[in-house]
């Protein structure tokens, strides 16, 4: 089969296209035939320490398509179903899959869309539901909103009844925006937004805020939160792993700042995590509140142009790659 390897060296990723044999799925795994699947920021980074300087690896971390094969074990999944889930590899022809992790696709779903939503929507529910306690009226703020998880977090935000406010450099994508229910957009990459929000918030600041970018910005979202307010880190684009710590503020206000990230994750975490997904977020994709927001999708052999376009910056929500069967094997 064709897949794409990855390897990190001299702070930059580099993809290579290679012939592989087709994976065997061990004891509570599946085959999947891949149909699409999604870029994510965090994997082409070499300061996210998602692809480590060494050896090339599989690339590839979340995509859809049909079950080929059952690994020992595994009930209530049957060959041919449509799936998504987060699965290394899954730049490829075929990649294995957790069977826990196998979420059936809505119908209402192309194999893109489906294939743009596991890992992204899955990392929402942690921030917003699972540790960020989101409730309804509250406000929540996004930094660096027009990324793929950006957007997930702004929809989801959303149809959970929150207020949205978004930060980007772009004015263009904070305005397009508007039509996902962005509340309030403000233009800028620095940490400098703490006064606006404030004012639109009433005074009170933000209930949960979502720090996409990185340290740059660190300490004007903790200035930005209100009282019990809670601060989520998920990403750090900026390169910035080191910022200030304001803990008058931390300890006056009673925040609540954590971490999102499955790098240290168990399996069974893991799937526990795909669980909630799917009681709590999966209903509002399938039922259509949620529409996954696809800025481009490009064919098998175009990755590395798929990989060129993110680190430009330029998209708004999800990259995606389709993947068409060569009949290699």
């Amino acid at each position: 089969m064709q897949s794409y390897w990855i390897q990190s060296s001299t702070g930059q990723t580099t993809l290579e296209r290679r012939e592989a044999p087709l994976p065997e799925p061990a004891a509570g795994q599946v085959l999947v035939r891949m149909r699409a699947a999604g870029l994510n920021r965090g994997e082409f980074i070499a300061g996210h320490g998602l692809t480590k300087p060494g050896a090339a690896k599989p690339a590839g971390g979340e995509g859809a398509g049909e079950i080929f094969k059952l690994g020992a074990g595994v009930t209530g999944l049957a060959p041919g179903a449509r799936v998504m889930g987060r699965c290394g590899g899954a730049f490829a022809e075929y990649a294995l899959m957790d069977a826990r992790e196998a979420v059936a696709i809505p119908a209402r779903l192309s194999w893109e869309e489906a294939a743009s939503i596991p890992l992204t929507f899955m990392v929402v529910h942690d921030m917003l539901i699972a540790q960020g306690r989101l409730a309804a009226g509250e406000w929540l703020l996004v930094t660096g909103i027009s990324s793929g998880v950006g957007v997930a977090t702004l929809q989801t935000g959303k149809a959970l009844g929150a207020k949205v406010i978004g930060t980007s450099g772009s004015a263009d994508k904070l305005e397009r925006l508007k039509a996902a229910g962005l509340d309030l957009g403000i233009r800028t990459r620095a940490g400098d937004f703490c006064e606006a929000v404030i004012t639109a918030t009433g005074g009170k600041g933000a209930n949960l805020a979502v720090n996409n970018v990185g340290g740059s910005v660190f300490a004007e979202c903790v200035r930005a939160l209100a009282f019990q307010g809670r601060l989520a880190t998920v990403g750090y684009v900026d390169g910035a792993l080191k910022a200030e710590m304001d803990i008058e503020a931390l300890h006056a206000k009673r925040l609540t700042l954590f971490g999102v990230s499955n790098k240290l994750r168990s399996p069974e975490q893991r799937a526990e995590s795909a669980h909630g997904f799917v009681a709590d977020i999966l209903p509002m994709i399938a039922d259509g509140r949620i529409r996954p927001l696809i800025d481009r999708a490009y064919d098998f052999d175009q990755l590395p142009a798929a990989k060129a376009y993110m680190e430009s910056n330029a998209h708004l929500g999800k990259i995606v790659l389709r993947i068409q069967e060569s009949g290699a094997t």
